[in-house]
C-alpha cells in the first residue's frame, strides 16, 4: 500500500491506517509526500498488487488529478490500483473516475479499506467490497453496496503502533444540516460520539509516547454527548476531566479551538466557566457565517445574528479570544446582506474577536452544490482587506473565490441527475 500523504488530509488517512491495524489487515506501507516519491514507492514495490490511496477535498480535485497523471507517467502497470477517497470522491465518483482514478471510495472508509485489502489478497471480485464506485467497460462509475456506519468506538482515530498521532475524533456526523457544509451529507445528520473510555485509551497511547497536548475533531465541540440542540455540559466535563486524568502533570487539553469549533448559541457563561477549568487554549472558534438573519435562515444554520453577538461578548468576558467564521457570497446574498455581515464583523472585532473570512464555494454533496454564488463587489473586498490590515481578519477568501469558479464548472459538467448504476454484488 502506498499513500499519497498530504498534510491537508492526514486525519482521514490516519483513521484508515488505524482500522487496518486493529483488524489485522496491515500492509507493507509506504508514504509518498510528493508525486515523485509516491511513484518511486510504487516502482520499488515487489508486491503482486499495489494499492495507492488518495484523499482530497473538492477544491483540490483538479490539482490531485494532475498529480495522479504525473504518478502514472512515472510508475504504472497492471499491478497498480489507484483509489480516491474523501468528501469529493463520495459526492462526485463519476468525476473522480473520469479524472483517472480506478476506484472511488464512497462514504466512511474504515470498513471499505479492510474489505478491499482482503479482496485483493484473496483474489475475490471487487464488486463484493462495500462502499466503492468502480469503472465499468463504458467508463461509468458503478457503485457497490453501501458500507455500514459503525459506532465511533469501532475503530481508533489513529494507529498506535505506527505512531501517526493526531487529534482524537470524538464526534462524527452532524444534526445541523447547513446547506453549504459537506459533513452531515457524508457522515449523516445525527451525532455519533466516541465513548469516554475510548478517548482515555487514545490519551494513554499518546502519553506513553511522550505527547502531552490533546486536541479533538468534532463538527461542534459543545455538542459532545448530546443528540439534541442543547449541550450536555455534564458529558463535556466528564470527557475533559477524564483526559486530564490520563495526561502527565504538564499535559494540555485544547477544546473548541482548531481543528474544531463551537456553535454560537452554545457559548454560555456556564459553558465558558467549564472550559476555563480544563482547557489550555486562550481562543475558541465560533461559526457565525453571516450578519443577516435571512441568509442564516436560508443556509439552515439554526441560529440568528443575536446569538453571535452574545457568544463573542461572553467568550471575551471569560478570557477567550473568539475567532469568528464568516462566509461571503452565499446564494441569494444581497448587497444589504453583505453590508450587514461587514457591520457585524467590525462590531465583533471591536469587542475583541478576530474574523476568519471565507468565500462561499458550491461544494459537491451539499444542497447548494448547484447554487449560484452571490456577487462580491469591490467595495466588500476593500472592507475585508481593511479588516485584515488592522489585524482583525484573516483567511484565504480570494483563493476560495477561485475554487468556487472551478467547482461551479464541474457541477455543470456533471449534472446531479446523471445516470447511476449499481452492481449486483
Amino acid at each position: 500500500m502506498v499513500v499519497r500523504y498530504r498534510k491537508a488530509v492526514t486525519y482521514g488517512v490516519h483513521a484508515l491506517l488505524a482500522a487496518l491495524e486493529v483488524s489485522g489487515a496491515e500492509c507493507d506501507l509506504r508514504l509518498g509526500t510528493t508525486p515523485e516519491e509516491t511513484a518511486a514507492h510504487i516502482a520499488a514495490s515487489e508486491a503482486d498488487r499495489v494499492l495507492v490511496l488518495w484523499s482530497f477535498y473538492s477544491p483540490d480535485a483538479d490539482a490531485m488529478a494532475a498529480e495522479l497523471a504525473t504518478v502514472r507517467a512515472l510508475a504504472d502497470d497492471e499491478r497498480v490500483l489507484h483509489l480516491a477517497g474523501g468528501v469529493h470522491a463520495t459526492a462526485e465518483p463519476q468525476h473522480v473516475i473520469d479524472s483517472g482514478w480506478d476506484m472511488a471510495a464512497i462514504g466512511e472508509g474504515e470498513s471499505t479499506i479492510i474489505a478491499l485489502v482482503a479482496a485483493l489478497r484473496e483474489g475475490t471480485p471487487l464488486t463484493s467490497v462495500p462502499g466503492l464506485a468502480l469503472r465499468d467497460d463504458d467508463g461509468v462509475a458503478v457503485r457497490t453496496g453501501p458500507a455500514r456506519q459503525l459506532p465511533l468506538d469501532a475503530f481508533p482515530s489513529f494507529p498506535n503502533r505506527r505512531r501517526h498521532f493526531g487529534p482524537i475524533e470524538i464526534t462524527r456526523g452532524c444534526r445541523y444540516t447547513c446547506r453549504f457544509c459537506q459533513t452531515p451529507f457524508m457522515f449523516g445528520g445525527r451525532f455519533r460520539h466516541r465513548s469516554v473510555a475510548s478517548v482515555r485509551e487514545h490519551v494513554r497511547w499518546m502519553a506513553e509516547h511522550g505527547l502531552r497536548d490533546v486536541r479533538f475533531i468534532t463538527p461542534t465541540s459543545l455538542s459532545y454527548g448530546s443528540q439534541g440542540p442543547d449541550p450536555a455540559l455534564d458529558a463535556v466535563e466528564e470527557l475533559l476531566a477524564a483526559v486530564k486524568e490520563e495526561l502527565p502533570p504538564h499535559g494540555r487539553v485544547f477544546f473548541g479551538s482548531f481543528p474544531s469549533e463551537v456553535r454560537p448559541e452554545h457559548v454560555t457563561p456556564e459553558a465558558m466557566r467549564l472550559l476555563k477549568r480544563y482547557v489550555a487554549n486562550d481562543n475558541i472558534i465560533i461559526g457565525a457565517q453571516s450578519g443577516s438573519d435571512e441568509i442564516l435562515a436560508a443556509a439552515g444554520r439554526g441560529h440568528g445574528v443575536q446569538p453571535v453577538r452574545d457568544a463573542v461578548r461572553i467568550a471575551v468576558e471569560h478570557g477567550f479570544r473568539p475567532n469568528v467564521d464568516f462566509i461571503f457570497g452565499m446564494p441569494g446574498e444581497s448587497a444589504r446582506d453583505q453590508e450587514a455581515s461587514l457591520k457585524l464583523a467590525a462590531e465583533l472585532a471591536d469587542l475583541g474577536a478576530r474574523i476568519h473570512t471565507h468565500t462561499f464555494m458550491p461544494l459537491p454533496g451539499t444542497p447548494w452544490r448547484d447554487a449560484e454564488p452571490a456577487f462580491i463587489p469591490l467595495s466588500t473586498m476593500r472592507e475585508l482587506d481593511r479588516l485584515a490590515q488592522r489585524g482583525d481578519a484573516y483567511g484565504h477568501w480570494r483563493k476560495q473565490a477561485e475554487h468556487a469558479v472551478r467547482l461551479a464548472e464541474t457541477a455543470k459538467a456533471y449534472p446531479r441527475r446523471a445516470r447511476r448504476r449499481r452492481t449486483g454484488g
